[in-house]
């Protein structure tokens, strides 16, 4: 314990040696161990010659809708790329000698190569070249669907970096390598990341395949609930309580309270299976998840039942997990194709000791946790946790506890989905140090085995670097063993320009070695949680900022170096740096001018729980942090 507490003392001295730059910061930040390498070309296979074809796009008789999404999808973009018009035909309008490219499956592939749907994983692909023809093959016509973005991302170039920015590289010749042998698989089942402005063909395009409510069939469908996130207050209804307050939750004082449901009360079960029926029925998509999901609180039932389950399994989530098995278990009959999901969130985040208790093969729980883990340092090294300000917690070292619990999770559950947030809540505004950490985090959760990785945040908080953020984590949650810096790279040429995204970069990489050196990064917390900078790097930081507004970019590219910008000047506002220190009289002028410029850039919050008010409610003495 001393060793511990002098081990803390020496660590709270070094970050007190980076805050005030006596010792500096390693900015050589490394993304990814990971290396792109680009398609190569060992042997020629021409199908565009000068904005030319004789190619024919193939499909089997009757193709469905997301075939035919496919086949347009390519010879749009072919045609964008090359200015080529390729024809499509089915396969019996085509001869032995044909070129083709073969979109699913067919009877052209037999004898050619060998495509095993059966073993491959769901929305994986093949894609196959011999000379005359390239076959894009899924498991099925979604994986096909997502074979031909794979094509035109990787071996033509192209890219949808967000919702609005496409782009569709110019050249009059298409030449892939013959010899073309891939077969791809995505790491997780599940993958849901959408950006402000998402649509059914940008989530398609990325390879996400969860919407929440939009069925997208026609590019491929995608995971749709009947039901999803605070659903229990829908399932048992508040007013209840005037009738059967035995079915909500008993607070710690024995009284009675609408803020959680009592999962072991009898009865409940009965009139939550009625009422998801119901929903299930009336459901207007083909919708084959439904999900229990409680109150956003932590005052869980502290009835006898209940307290004897905690006691019994070892933790609060016992309850959870006996009711929705018992709640799937009702409806599989009727259902059987359902899939039934929990959260695993707040008082429940943590897997019940007694591994006895597990979860039904068609029961998933939906885990949480990553909301109290620290995002600028490794997942599986740090165990600072959010919520817990002591000096132990912050300098210390602590037993990482959240991997060790989404480990277990794995061994109760067939199924496992994470629920990520990755951006700082109170202070959406604000840089978020989460880019150095991401990959080896998704990894360890696709190495542990948890099937599905849900992002939540993207489309609902504008927040500093999202775009970028969204677009990294849509290549991870595909692939964990991605090139993560060639991705961001590639993002931040097209997104900020080419000559400001150097900037960008040395930007972010100081930013990224700062926070890890002088703080801990939670999803949840104040001001000071992008770091403290002494002074010399908050003018490098500025010189980087200045160069890259002043760069040679289009009018939409500095626009957006713009917003960037801003998130560092609410920075130095909330920490009285440059001219926002507190020596300057016209401090409150130069708050002002940052608020009429978030504003003007279309920033309406800073925090994630409330919108910036209006000018006239605003003291601009305060510090920015105050208006969320």
């Amino acid at each position: 314990m001393v060793l511990r507490t002098i081990k803390g003392i020496l660590a709270f001295l070094e970050v007190i040696m980076y805050i005030t730059g006596i010792f500096s910061a390693d900015v050589n930040i490394s993304y990814s161990p990971a290396t792109y390498n680009p398609p190569e070309i060992t042997a020629p296979m021409q199908i565009v010659d000068d904005g030319a074809s004789d190619f024919v796009i193939v499909t089997a008789e009757n193709p469905d809708v997301t075939t035919k999404t496919a086949v347009k999808e390519l010879q749009t973009y072919i045609e964008k790329v090359s200015g080529a018009k390729i024809k499509a035909v089915t396969e019996k309008d085509v001869k032995p000698g044909d070129k083709a490219i073969i979109l699913g499956k067919t009877n052209l592939e037999n004898g050619v190569v060998k495509i095993d749907r059966a073993n491959m994983a769901a929305d994986g692909f093949m894609l196959y070249s011999n000379g005359k023809r390239l076959y894009i093959a899924g498991a099925d016509s979604r994986g096909t669907l997502y074979g031909v973005y794979t094509f035109l991302e990787e071996y033509l170039g192209v890219r949808w970096f967000t919702p609005e920015l496409e782009v569709v590289p110019e050249k009059t010749d298409i030449v892939i390598d013959s010899k073309i042998n891939r077969l791809v698989e995505p790491s997780f089942s599940v993958r849901r990341n959408d950006s402000i402005g998402t649509t059914d063909a940008y989530r398609a395009r990325n390879k996400m395949n969860v919407s929440f409510w939009n069925e997208a069939t026609e590019y491929g469908g995608a995971l749709t609930y009947v039901l999803w996130d605070v659903t229990l207050d829908k399932l048992v209804p508040d007013d209840l309580i005037k009738t059967h307050p035995e079915y909500f939750a008993t607070t710690a004082e024995g009284t009675k309270t609408t803020d959680h449901v009592c999962l072991s009360a009898p009865g409940v079960l009965e009139v939550a299976v009625k009422n998801a029926r119901k929903a299930i029925l009336e459901c207007e998509t083909n919708a084959k998840y439904i999900h229990i999901g409680q109150k956003d609180n932590t005052n869980y039932c502290r009835c006898k039942s209940c307290e004897a389950l905690y006691e019994k399994y070892g933790s609060v989530c016992a309850p959870t997990i006996l009711f929705t098995n018992a709640f799937a278990d009702a409806l599989d009959d009727e259902f059987p194709d359902f899939t039934f999901t929990f959260y695993a969130y707040n008082e429940t985040d943590r897997p019940p000791t007694d591994m006895t208790l597990r979860c039904n093969p068609n029961v998933a729980p939906v885990l949480c946790g990553l909301h109290k883990a620290c995002r600028s340092h490794p997942f599986t090294e740090c165990g600072a946790q959010d919520g817990n300000e002591t000096f132990d917690n912050l300098f210390c070292e602590n037993e990482p506890t959240i991997p060790e619990d989404f480990a277990n999770w794995v061994k109760v559950a067939d199924t496992t989905y994470i629920y990520d947030y990755t951006i700082n809540f109170i202070n959406t505004a604000q840089f978020f140090s989460n880019f150095e950490t991401m990959q080896s985090t998704m990894k360890y959760m696709h190495d542990i085995g948890i099937t599905g990785y849900i992002y939540n945040c993207g489309d609902t908080h504008i927040a500093a670097f999202n775009e970028l953020r969204n677009y990294l984590l849509c290549k991870l949650q595909w692939d964990v063993n991605c090139d993560v810096e060639y991705h961001m790279i590639d993002f931040l040429k097209a997104y900020y320009g080419e000559e400001a995204a150097p900037y960008i970069k040395q930007i972010i990489d100081i930013q990224t070695a700062q926070t890890k050196a002088s703080a801990h990064a939670f999803d949840f917390d104040w001001h000071y949680q992008a770091g403290f900078y002494p002074l010399g790097m908050v003018a490098d930081l500025n010189d980087l900022w200045e160069k890259a507004l002043t760069a040679d970019i289009t009018e939409e590219q500095l626009f957006n170096v713009e917003t960037a910008n801003l998130s560092w000047e609410y920075f130095k506002a909330n920490q009285f740096l440059s001219s926002y220190t507190i020596f300057n009289p016209m401090r409150h002028k130069r708050i002002e001018e940052l608020y009429d410029s978030m504003i003007a850039h279309g920033i309406t919050s800073v925090s994630g729980f409330q919108d910036i008010p209006p000018k006239e409610e605003i003291s601009f003495f305060q510090r920015p942090f105050n208006w969320g």
